[in-house]
Protein backbone atom coordinates (compact mmCIF):
# COMPACT_ATOMS: atom_id res chain seq x y z
CA UNK A 1 0.00 0.00 0.00
CA UNK A 2 1.35 3.42 -0.91
CA UNK A 3 0.88 6.61 0.96
CA UNK A 4 0.15 9.89 -0.76
CA UNK A 5 3.80 10.97 -0.63
CA UNK A 6 4.98 7.83 -2.48
CA UNK A 7 6.56 6.07 0.53
CA UNK A 8 5.44 2.50 1.20
CA UNK A 9 3.98 1.87 4.68
CA UNK A 10 5.57 -0.98 6.67
CA UNK A 11 3.41 -3.80 7.90
CA UNK A 12 3.88 -5.15 11.44
CA UNK A 13 6.27 -8.15 11.73
CA UNK A 14 3.51 -10.64 12.53
CA UNK A 15 1.87 -9.90 9.19
CA UNK A 16 4.99 -10.96 7.29
CA UNK A 17 5.38 -14.66 6.27
CA UNK A 18 9.13 -15.05 6.86
CA UNK A 19 9.21 -14.83 10.66
CA UNK A 20 6.52 -17.56 10.82
CA UNK A 21 8.38 -19.75 8.33
CA UNK A 22 11.62 -19.36 10.32
CA UNK A 23 9.90 -20.09 13.65
CA UNK A 24 8.10 -23.21 12.38
CA UNK A 25 11.29 -25.37 12.40
CA UNK A 26 12.22 -24.79 16.07
CA UNK A 27 8.54 -25.06 17.05
CA UNK A 28 8.29 -28.49 15.36
CA UNK A 29 11.42 -29.62 17.22
CA UNK A 30 9.94 -28.53 20.55
CA UNK A 31 6.70 -30.44 19.86
CA UNK A 32 8.63 -33.56 18.77
CA UNK A 33 10.84 -33.34 21.87
CA UNK A 34 7.80 -33.08 24.15
CA UNK A 35 6.20 -36.10 22.46
CA UNK A 36 9.42 -38.13 22.77
CA UNK A 37 9.66 -37.21 26.46
CA UNK A 38 6.06 -38.37 26.96
CA UNK A 39 6.82 -41.71 25.25
CA UNK A 40 9.94 -42.23 27.38
CA UNK A 41 8.04 -41.58 30.61
CA UNK A 42 4.80 -43.40 29.76
CA UNK A 43 6.21 -46.64 28.33
CA UNK A 44 8.52 -49.04 30.11
CA UNK A 45 11.65 -50.20 28.31
CA UNK A 46 11.18 -53.98 28.31
CA UNK A 47 14.74 -54.68 27.18
CA UNK A 48 16.28 -53.40 30.43
CA UNK A 49 15.79 -55.59 33.49
CA UNK A 50 15.47 -53.92 36.89
CA UNK A 51 16.73 -57.00 38.71
CA UNK A 52 19.66 -57.81 36.43
CA UNK A 53 21.69 -59.24 39.31
CA UNK A 54 19.03 -61.81 40.17
CA UNK A 55 18.63 -62.65 36.49
CA UNK A 56 22.37 -63.18 36.28
CA UNK A 57 22.22 -65.63 39.17
CA UNK A 58 19.34 -67.45 37.48
CA UNK A 59 21.57 -68.14 34.47
CA UNK A 60 23.52 -70.66 36.55
CA UNK A 61 20.30 -72.58 37.31
CA UNK A 62 19.37 -72.50 33.61
CA UNK A 63 22.79 -73.88 32.66
CA UNK A 64 22.33 -76.70 35.18
CA UNK A 65 18.96 -77.61 33.63
CA UNK A 66 20.50 -77.66 30.16
CA UNK A 67 23.31 -79.86 31.48
CA UNK A 68 20.75 -82.35 32.85
CA UNK A 69 19.09 -82.48 29.40
CA UNK A 70 22.48 -82.94 27.72
CA UNK A 71 23.51 -85.78 30.03
CA UNK A 72 20.10 -87.45 29.64
CA UNK A 73 20.27 -87.30 25.84
CA UNK A 74 17.04 -85.31 25.56
CA UNK A 75 15.88 -83.88 22.24
CA UNK A 76 12.52 -82.85 20.84
CA UNK A 77 10.80 -82.19 17.56
CA UNK A 78 8.19 -79.41 17.71
CA UNK A 79 5.49 -79.37 15.01
CA UNK A 80 3.03 -76.50 14.54
CA UNK A 81 -0.33 -76.99 12.82
CA UNK A 82 -0.86 -75.07 9.58
CA UNK A 83 -3.63 -72.99 11.16
CA UNK A 84 -1.36 -72.04 14.11
CA UNK A 85 -3.83 -73.32 16.71
CA UNK A 86 -2.09 -76.52 17.88
CA UNK A 87 1.43 -77.67 18.64
CA UNK A 88 2.75 -81.25 18.91
CA UNK A 89 6.01 -82.32 20.48
CA UNK A 90 7.90 -85.58 20.10
CA UNK A 91 10.24 -85.97 23.08
CA UNK A 92 13.16 -88.39 22.85
CA UNK A 93 15.68 -89.50 25.44
CA UNK A 94 13.43 -89.22 28.48
CA UNK A 95 13.70 -92.35 30.62
CA UNK A 96 10.54 -91.54 32.56
CA UNK A 97 8.32 -89.57 30.22
CA UNK A 98 6.63 -86.76 32.16
CA UNK A 99 2.84 -86.47 32.16
CA UNK A 100 2.99 -82.92 30.83
CA UNK A 101 5.44 -80.40 29.37
CA UNK A 102 5.63 -76.61 29.13
CA UNK A 103 6.62 -74.82 25.95
CA UNK A 104 7.68 -71.19 26.37
CA UNK A 105 7.54 -69.16 23.18
CA UNK A 106 9.67 -66.08 23.71
CA UNK A 107 9.49 -63.08 21.38
CA UNK A 108 12.97 -61.61 20.86
CA UNK A 109 12.06 -58.02 21.77
CA UNK A 110 8.50 -57.82 23.14
CA UNK A 111 7.80 -59.65 26.39
CA UNK A 112 4.08 -58.92 26.09
CA UNK A 113 3.92 -61.33 23.11
CA UNK A 114 5.53 -64.25 24.97
CA UNK A 115 3.35 -67.34 25.35
CA UNK A 116 3.38 -70.34 27.71
CA UNK A 117 1.76 -73.46 26.29
CA UNK A 118 0.82 -76.49 28.40
CA UNK A 119 1.35 -79.77 26.57
CA UNK A 120 -0.47 -82.91 27.69
CA UNK A 121 0.77 -86.43 26.98
CA UNK A 122 -1.12 -88.15 24.16
CA UNK A 123 0.94 -91.34 24.19
CA UNK A 124 4.50 -92.28 25.15
CA UNK A 125 6.78 -89.47 24.01
CA UNK A 126 4.06 -87.45 22.21
CA UNK A 127 2.55 -84.25 23.61
CA UNK A 128 -0.01 -81.79 22.29
CA UNK A 129 -1.34 -78.40 23.29
CA UNK A 130 -3.46 -75.54 22.03
CA UNK A 131 -2.05 -72.12 21.33
CA UNK A 132 -2.88 -68.70 19.99
CA UNK A 133 0.29 -67.04 18.86
CA UNK A 134 0.99 -63.53 17.63
CA UNK A 135 2.70 -63.14 14.30
CA UNK A 136 6.45 -62.67 14.52
CA UNK A 137 9.40 -63.43 12.22
CA UNK A 138 11.32 -65.37 14.88
CA UNK A 139 10.66 -67.10 18.20
CA UNK A 140 12.90 -68.62 20.84
CA UNK A 141 11.44 -71.91 22.08
CA UNK A 142 12.10 -73.37 25.53
CA UNK A 143 10.73 -76.82 26.38
CA UNK A 144 10.83 -78.18 29.92
CA UNK A 145 9.09 -80.61 32.21
CA UNK A 146 6.63 -79.34 34.81
CA UNK A 147 9.21 -79.58 37.59
CA UNK A 148 11.71 -77.54 35.61
CA UNK A 149 14.46 -80.13 36.07
CA UNK A 150 15.67 -80.00 32.43
CA UNK A 151 15.32 -77.67 29.47
CA UNK A 152 15.67 -77.78 25.67
CA UNK A 153 15.96 -74.65 23.55
CA UNK A 154 15.87 -73.65 19.93
CA UNK A 155 14.91 -70.92 17.52
CA UNK A 156 11.95 -71.05 15.12
CA UNK A 157 11.27 -68.93 12.06
CA UNK A 158 7.68 -69.56 10.91
CA UNK A 159 8.59 -68.71 7.31
CA UNK A 160 11.08 -71.60 7.21
CA UNK A 161 8.57 -74.34 8.05
CA UNK A 162 6.25 -75.69 10.68
CA UNK A 163 8.83 -77.89 12.46
CA UNK A 164 11.83 -77.17 14.63
CA UNK A 165 14.28 -79.39 16.51
CA UNK A 166 15.13 -78.55 20.12
CA UNK A 167 18.37 -79.64 21.72
CA UNK A 168 20.18 -78.82 24.96
CA UNK A 169 22.88 -76.18 24.56
CA UNK A 170 25.70 -77.01 26.89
Amino acid sequence: MKQASGVQAQRPWYREPWPWILMSGPAAVIVAGAFTTYLAIAHEDALVADNYYKEGLAINRILQREDVALRGGYSAQVMFSPDGQRVRVRLEGAVDAPAALRLHMVHPTRADLDADISLASMQAGWYEGKMKLASAPRWTLQLEDEAGSWRLTGSWRPTEGAEVALRPHG
